[in-house]
């Protein structure tokens, strides 16, 4: 081969080695896109660039004086990466209507590629996560099951039917796609904990969806589900049918007594 074909080959080699990459990195124009997004939907919560906000909010008192200033904050978006930003714009949970008040799933205001473009400006603004890529075909669904339980049950309920703790809901996962639910383990939205890869592996997280995906459609072998709000309350409600059901035969056996 000649030294020009040499050449040749090695740039046809480079340029197949940077596609990929040129292909996988968001374009000027999305990212310049996102900025004016931003300008329009999160400068004023999270800053300028990104930086985050913190501002005094009052609260307590009968009067300005004695009332206790505590900062209302919205996080620095630089190094969250595509992945939280992705998952705040496509549930619904941000923009928030107002800063102190928990993220709740709602309304997607943007377009698709009005969010592509929000993430990929986010994105810009330091090195951080991007979007996951779960397997739920790949998880195991007993396993699933015992991960959920330890980890997910306390506040999700063991169906993911959502629950109630101190200062928060929890939401149900019904409308939670496997992307998201991976990436609200990896995040850890409002008061809900992180969970590393050390703590739960991306095999694990694969096993966790599958059961998620499951529990939104489970087998009701039993028969009545009652909302799968679990086997206590379903049990309770068994027990005063049948309390009433035993009262109304008591009443109608005396009745027939008394006319005897």
């Amino acid at each position: 081969m000649t030294r020009r074909g040499l050449h040749l080959a090695a740039a046809l080699a480079l340029a197949a080695v940077a596609a990929p990459a040129a292909a996988s990195a968001p374009s000027g124009s999305l990212v310049r896109q996102g900025k004016g997004l931003y300008g329009q939907y999160c400068v004023s919560c999270h800053g300028a660039n990104g930086s985050g906000v913190s501002s005094p909010r009052a609260t307590g008192g009968s009067s300005l004086r004695v009332q206790q200033v505590q900062p209302a904050q919205a996080p620095s978006l630089r190094g969250v990466g595509a992945l939280s930003a992705d998952f705040y714009l496509r549930t619904g949970y941000m923009p928030l209507p107002r800063l102190g008040i928990q993220p709740r799933r709602a309304r997607v205001l943007l377009g698709e590629r009005q969010i592509r473009a929000l993430v990929a400006y986010v994105a810009s603004l330091g090195k951080g996560p991007p979007i996951p890529r779960p397997d739920p075909a790949k998880g195991n669904l007993s396993q699933g099951l015992h991960l959920f339980t330890e980890h997910c049950a306390g506040c999700h309920q063991v169906v993911a039917e959502g629950g109630l703790v101190t200062g928060a809901v929890p939401p149900a996962l019904e409308d939670d796609s496997p992307v998201q639910v991976a990436q609200a383990v990896r995040i850890g939205p409002y008061v809900m904990p992180t969970f590393s890869k050390k703590a739960i592996s991306d095999a694990q997280l694969n096993s966790i969806i599958a059961y998620v995906d499951y529990a939104k459609h489970p087998d009701d072998r039993g028969g009545w589900a009652l909302g799968h709000v679990g086997p206590i309350p379903e049990g309770l409600v068994t027990w005063f049918i049948a309390a009433t059901a035993l009262v109304l035969l008591c009443v109608i056996i005396g009745k027939r007594l008394s006319s005897e």
